[in-house]
């Protein structure tokens, strides 16, 4: 992989904003197996945002996971790929063998923590080892676009968190946020049997939904009240509240609307330290509240599965930009003017 030693364009956190440097492989992919991608897109995720709002926690760092690009050079033991290939990555990698991962806590891996895409997605190249060929690396599906494709890793993570909740066949559901996970998400319940509400105040993101016809019931917040949805769930609540939001209102929304010994899975950040879910809440109803990551590799090829069969389909806006444009693509994303930003390199 000699081609390997230049120097190509990245983009990298520097304080509160995203600055396009110059990145040097120098002799890192030269000795190792892996593969070399010449990166085609990257899509923008809710994590990304959230690492650059908070600076402390990320200065320095190379953002972007969501990678679609093609092999350039390869240097692998495995004979799934082939200089040419179109594929989609996923950036961590669990050991497999850990007391997290024997509990299928995989995301809190060390060697997930650790493992990355050299050094970043949203670079005009990018390294993958050996370990992410084998386990976070597919070939694009044909019938995919490039950008569909790019929502892999996502609704992977949609996934993880549906099999986290341990539902039952035909359970109720509500998806708190309808922005594109809570789309993702909304559309992965359906594929495995379950009743779905989603709310979001943003009325266009609700239209969305209902264009693709999901077998579910779709309203916005400023037309539903927690009391409605008991009226929906027989005067019990839903059995299971996906949280794509994190803000206080729908925090207590959520509460509300969930039934007693009912479940409320947490995949959202929130910025207030102190926002949280009340304790009496939790003991005297016997809730679980658990929170959910990030996808094992299972999960990202039950993901791409989804995807080519259309029983998950990316029926929304996606807005490009070029990678220079990329700090607009974060300011477009915070202040709502888009719902997605897919990053073309």
């Amino acid at each position: 992989m000699q081609k390997s030693k230049f120097k190509m364009k990245t983009v990298r956190l520097v304080g509160n904003e995203l600055k396009i440097q110059d990145f040097n492989f120098n002799n890192m992919c030269c000795n190792s197996k892996g593969a070399l991608i010449k990166v085609i897109g990257c899509g923008l995720c809710g994590s990304d945002i959230s690492k650059i709002k908070n600076v402390s926690q990320a200065s320095n760092s190379f953002l972007g996971h969501e990678v679609v690009g093609e092999i350039v050079e390869l240097n692998s033991d495995i004979n799934n790929f082939k200089v040419g290939d179109i594929v989609v990555a996923a950036h961590h990698v669990p050991c497999f063998k850990c007391i997290y991962c024997k509990h299928k806590n995989y995301s809190m891996c060390e060697e997930f923590k650790k493992s990355n895409i050299i050094p970043g997605g949203f670079s005009e190249f990018v390294y993958l080892t050996a370990n992410h060929l084998k386990n976070t690396v597919f070939i694009k599906p044909q019938n995919l676009s490039v950008i569909e494709a790019s929502f892999m890793e996502p609704l992977a993570c949609c996934i993880r968190a549906i099999k986290r909740a341990r539902l039952l066949k035909n359970d109720k559901t509500l998806v708190v946020g309808l922005g594109s996970i809570g789309y993702l998400m909304s559309q992965a319940l359906v594929s495995y049997d379950m009743s779905v509400i989603g709310v979001d105040l943003i009325c266009e993101r609700v239209d969305n939904l209902k264009k693709i016809n999901i077998n579910g019931l779709v309203f916005e917040n400023n037309d539903i009240t927690s009391n409605k949805i008991r009226q929906l769930t027989d005067g019990y609540g839903v059995d299971c509240v996906f949280m794509t939001s994190g803000a206080r209102s729908a925090i207590d929304f959520a509460l509300k609307s969930v039934r007693n010994g009912g479940k409320i899975v947490v995949f959202s950040s929130i910025n207030d330290k102190d926002l949280g879910y009340a304790n009496n809440e939790i003991y005297y109803r016997e809730l679980e509240i658990m929170g959910s990551y990030s996808p094992s590799p299972n999960d990202l090829k039950e993901s791409l599965r989804l995807l080519e069969q259309k029983n998950v389909v990316i029926d929304f806006p996606v807005e490009e930009y070029k990678l220079f444009d990329i700090n607009k693509a974060v300011s477009d994303t915070i202040n709502n003017k888009i719902m997605k930003a897919f990053i073309k390199i």
